[in-house]
C-alpha cells in the first residue's frame, strides 16, 4: 500500500517502471517451493541490431535519430502503456516468466510456503466473478468508521491505526538508515498526501491551463468515485470540492521535487518530546506506541509540512476530514475491488493523466499486486528458473574492471585537491555491489493469505509488510536486505549503504549478453555499472562519505569547482525542449545526467582496458560497423523509448530522470571519444565546444 523510501534513495538507471551466490538453503528451508512451471516462450529481447540504425540521418547530428528513430517510429507505445522501449520489453519479458511461475502456484492446491502466498495472490486476484460480488464490503468497516470521527482526537487515532494496519495517509512513515549515524535505523516522517503528481498541479493553471484542466477532471473523478461507494450525486460533488481544498492545503506546505532533492530536506532530527510540541494536536509518542516502536526520536523531515498538518487537525471540520480519508480509502483500494472502482481510478490516474488508452490486461494487473505485496517471494521463486549462474560470473568481471577504471579516473583528477582525493578515494574502496538476487531470502513466517480474498490478502499483506518494516527501527542496518525484487528491470544504488545493485532482470539484452562482443556489454551494463558507481560523487550522493553518513567530506573550494562544474550540467538540459516547448528541469535531473556522464566515461576506460588486455584497438568491424561505435551504439539502445504526450508532461515535472533521448545523447556529446568514433568535427551537434563541454568526474 503505501511505504516511504526517502526520495534520495535509491538512485535508479530507469525511470519509474515497477548476489547470485547459492542462497541460504537453511533459512529458506520452510519457504521452500514444491513445483516449477514449465519455461514458457517469452517476448523478444530488445537487442541492438545493425538493421535498426537510420543511414539516412548523420550519427553527429542526430544521433538518437541514426540509432533509435527507425525503431520509435515502428514500434509506437501500446495502448496499455504509456511508455514503451528497451526497458519495457525486459519488463514483458519479466512479467510473461513471472505469470507462469504465478498460474503453476495457484493451480497446485497443495503449495506451500512462498509459493502459496504467490499462488493465493494471483488465484484470488484473478477471481473477477468472487470480487466483483463483494463490492464494497472488504474495506466497509473502515468506511464506517470514517463517518463516525468527530473531533480531532478521533481523527488523530484513526490516523494512528492507518498507519499501524500499513494504510497511512496524509504523509508517509518508514524505516531507513539515520543520516548521521548509517548503520542504524531509524524512522522517517515524510511529506505526502497528494493525489496529483506534485504541488504545482494544485497551485498554478499550467501550460495552455494544462494543471487548470487535471484539477477540473480530478474534482469529476473524486465525486464519482463517491457515487461509486453509494454517495449521493450532490453530496459526493461537495466532498469533491473539499478534498481538493483540503490537498491543495497540503500542497502550499509541501515542497517542489526540486526543493526534496537536497538531502537536508530530507532528514530533520528531533526527540518524541520535541515532534510533541512541534504537532500538539498529533502526538508521535503515541503514533510510535501504535506502530509498536520504541525509538527516543525519529527524523521528522518537512517540519514546515508537519505544523501545517497540526493547524489541520485543529482547524479543518471533520466533514472535510472525512471527504479526504473516504477518497484515499477507495482510491487506495479501487485496484482489488469491483470493477466500478478500479475503473473510475484508471479512467483519472491513467487515461485522463498520462494518456494510457487501454487497462492493462487482468494478470498484468494482478501481478503487480504481487509485487507489491509479496514480491521477493516471488522473485524467489524467479531466479530459480531464470538465472542463470554464467551472468553471476560474467557481472562480477564486469563490476571488477568498471571498478579499476573508476579509481583510475579518481585519481587522475586535475580539479580536486588531495584531502577530497583521498576521501572520495576512501568511499570507493567501501563500494558493495550485489548482483542477482538476495544472499539471504526474507521470512513470510505470520503472514496468512487465501485463495478467495484478494483485498484481504492486499490488507493481510499491508499490515505484515508495515510490521516487518517498523521492527527495523532502533535496530542495527542488515545489509543483506535488497531494496528491488530479483524480477525487477532496474539498478540501483544506496548512499546509506555505499552499494550498487543490480537485479536479476536486468542482464538481459540490450544491457547484458554473456555471448556479445564487448562494446555492447560495455555500452550497455558497463554503462549502468558505471552509473550507479557515479550516484556516489552526483550532487546528492557526494554529501555522503565512505561509511554512509550524511557528512562533508570536501574542501569548500573542492565543492565551489564541482558546483561550477555541475551547473553547466544543469544548463544542458535546461536547454532540450521535450514537448509543446516544455524544456527539460536540469536541476531535477543534475543526479541522474551526473551519473550517466561519470558513468559513460567510465565504462568506456573500463572497454578501452579490455581491448588492450586482448590486444585490439576498438576499429576492428563488426557487422560493418568499428567495435568503438557498438559501444555508443548500445547505449543509446538502451535509451530508445516511446512516451504519450501526457505521460511526457507528467514526467517533465516529477521524474528525476530526464526523457530517454535526451540521455542517449546528453553523455556523448560531452565526450571526446564519441567525436573520434564517429568522425564529428567541430559545430556538429554532438560536439560541445570546449567553453560547453562538460567534465566532472
Amino acid at each position: 500500500m503505501k511505504s516511504l523510501k526517502p526520495l534520495l534513495l535509491p538512485f535508479a538507471i530507469a525511470a519509474a517502471l515497477t548476489a547470485c551466490q547459492t542462497h541460504d538453503q537453511s533459512a529458506a528451508s520452510a519457504n521452500t517451493a514444491t513445483s516449477q512451471p514449465a519455461t514458457p516462450a517469452l517476448p523478444p529481447l530488445a537487442t541492438f541490431n545493425v538493421s535498426d540504425l537510420d543511414t539516412t540521418k548523420n550519427a553527429c547530428a542526430d544521433f538518437a535519430g541514426y540509432v533509435n528513430g527507425k525503431w520509435l517510429a515502428a514500434n509506437p507505445v501500446p495502448a496499455d502503456r504509456t511508455t514503451w522501449g528497451s526497458f519495457e520489453m525486459l519488463d514483458e519479458r519479466s512479467q510473461a516468466a513471472s505469470r507462469s511461475i504465478a498460474e503453476a502456484a495457484a493451480a497446485n492446491a497443495n503449495a506451500q510456503g512462498v509459493e502459496k502466498l504467490v499462488g493465493d495472490f494471483f488465484a484470488s486476484g484473478m477471481d473477477t466473478a468472487r470480487i466483483n460480488a463483494a463490492g464494497l464490503a472488504p474495506i466497509q468497516p473502515m468506511l464506517d468508521r470514517i463517518a463516525a470521527l468527530k473531533t480531532p482526537a478521533d481523527i488523530a487515532q484513526y490516523l494512528r491505526d492507518e498507519f499501524a494496519a500499513g494504510r497511512g495517509e496524509v504523509f508517509s512513515f518508514g524505516a531507513e538508515s539515520d543520516f548521521k549515524d548509517a548503520t542504524r535505523k531509524i524512522g522517517f516522517a515524510f511529506q505526502g498526501g497528494l493525489s496529483l503528481p506534485e504541488k504545482a498541479y494544485y497551485l498554478e493553471d499550467g501550460p495552455d491551463g494544462k494543471y487548470k484542466a487535471i484539477r477540473e477532471a480530478f474534482v469529476k473523478h473524486v465525486s464519482r468515485q463517491l457515487q461509486n461507494a453509494g454517495v449521493a450525486a450532490a453530496d459526493a460533488d461537495k466532498q469533491a470540492a473539499d478534498v481538493l481544498a483540503f490537498e491543495t492545503r497540503l500542497a502550499k506546505a509541501s515542497l517542489s521535487p526540486v526543493e526534496l532533492r537536497d538531502p537536508n530536506n530530507q532528514y530533520h532530527y528531533v526527540s518524541l518530546a520535541e515532534a510533541d510540541k512541534l504537532t500538539p494536536h498529533f502526538s508521535w509518542t503515541e503514533f510510535f506506541k501504535a506502530n509498536g516502536v520504541q525509538a527516543d526520536g525519529f527524523s521528522l523531515s518537512q517540519p514546515r509540512f508537519f505544523a501545517e498538518f497540526d493547524r489541520m487537525l485543529a482547524d479543518v471540520p471533520a466533514s472535510q476530514w472525512q471527504a479526504y480519508l473516504r477518497l484515499q480509502l477507495i482510491d487506495g483500494m479501487a485496484p482489488y475491488l469491483a470493477d466500478r472502482f478500479n475503473d473510475e481510478r484508471f479512467d483519472f490516474y491513467a487515461r485522463t493523466l498520462r494518456g494510457q488508452k487501454e487497462q492493462k490486461p487482468r494478470w498484468k494487473r494482478v501481478l503487480d499486486t504481487t509485487e507489491g505485496s509479496v514480491g521477493e517471494a516471488l522473485g524467489q521463486l524467479y531466479v530459480k528458473q531464470y538465472f542463470p549462474p554464467e551472468s553471476k560470473a560474467e557481472m562480477a568481471k564486469l563490476v571488477d574492471n568498471l571498478r579499476l577504471a573508476l579509481k583510475a579516473r579518481l585519481e587522475n583528477l586535475d580539479w580536486m585537491s588531495p584531502d577530497t582525493k583521498a576521501k572520495a578515494m576512501e568511499k570507493w574502496a567501501s563500494f558493495t555491489p550485489k548482483i542477482g538476487y538476495p544472499d539471504k531470502w526474507r521470512s513470510w513466517d505470520g503472514l496468512n493469505t487465501r485463495r478467495d480474498d484478494y483485498a484481504g490478502n492486499v490488507l493481510a499483506a499491508a499490515r505484515f509488510n508495515h510490521a516487518w518494516e517498523m521492527s527495523k527501527i532502533g535496530k542495527p542496518v542488515d545489509r543483506s536486505e535488497w531494496g528491488m525484487t530479483p524480477q525487477t528491470v532496474n539498478a540501483y544504488y544506496n548512499p546509506l549503504m555505499n552499494e550498487i545493485v543490480f537485479p536479476a532482470a536486468i542482464l538481459q539484452p540490450p544491457f547484458f549478453d554473456p555471448k556479445a562482443d564487448p562494446a555492447l556489454n560495455y555500452g550497455g551494463i558497463g554503462a549502468v555499472i558505471g552509473h550507479e558507481m557515479m550516484h556516489g560523487y552526483d550532487d546528492q550522493g557526494s554529501q555522503f562519505d565512505a561509511k554512509g553518513n550524511f557528512n562533508n567530506w570536501w574542501t569548500k573550494a573542492d565543492r565551489d569547482g564541482f558546483n561550477t562544474r555541475t551547473a553547466k550540467l544543469v544548463k544542458q538540459f535546461d536547454d532540450y525542449v521535450a514537448i509543446d516547448g516544455l524544456h527539460v528541469k536540469g536541476a531535477l535531473t543534475l543526479g541522474e545526467n551526473i551519473a550517466d556522464l561519470g558513468g559513460l566515461n567510465v565504462a568506456w576506460d573500463a572497454y578501452q582496458n579490455a581491448l588492450k588486455a586482448a590486444g585490439k584497438r576498438g576499429d576492428e568491424k563488426i557487422d560493418g560497423y568499428p567495435s568503438d561505435q557498438r559501444f555508443f551504439f548500445n547505449w543509446a539502445t538502451v535509451w530508445r523509448r516511446n512516451f504519450t504526450p501526457d505521460e511526457l508532461k507528467v514526467r517533465l515535472n516529477t521524474d528525476p530522470h530526464a526523457p530517454a533521448n535526451f540521455r542517449a545523447i546528453g553523455a556523448p556529446s560531452n565526450m571526446p571519444a564519441f567525436a573520434h568514433a564517429f568522425g564529428c568535427k567541430a559545430g556538429d551537434p554532438m560536439v560541445r565546444a570546449d567553453d560547453q563541454r562538460v567534465v566532472i568526474w
